[in-house]
């Protein structure tokens, strides 16, 4: 199993879970987060003051999949979040031993 993480910009996170949900993927968890990578912030004027933005809102959704269709899932997210502009994320993909439902007891996939 495969644990794919995406920080994405807000307003794409409608259209990446459509999208998952038509391939299959019914649960996720989402949480609104801040950082920044190579845009390093960004300043903005308010009441005639000007100051820096150092930590630009995102959104990290994380989903916990099969490995055959993980490359799938991960190939879903990159293009439904891609703007072709700078602070589109990042996906990250890691390894996940097991998995336990606390209502069943049911583990690995059956637990998805």
């Amino acid at each position: 199993m495969k644990k794919i993480e995406a920080i994405i910009k807000p307003f794409k996170l409608d259209e990446i879970k459509d999208a998952l949900n038509e391939i299959g993927i019914h649960g996720m968890t989402i949480t609104e987060v801040k950082g920044f990578g190579r845009q390093k912030g960004h300043t903005e004027l308010y009441r005639g003051s000007e100051y820096t933005v150092d930590f630009i809102p995102k959104i990290k959704i994380e989903v916990i999949v099969p490995d055959n269709i993980a490359e799938k899932v991960v190939e879903v997210i990159e293009t439904r979040g891609k703007t072709g502009k700078i602070g589109d994320g990042k996906i990250l993909i890691s390894g996940i031993e097991e998995v336990v439902r606390i209502r069943t007891g049911q583990r690995g996939e059956d637990a998805i």
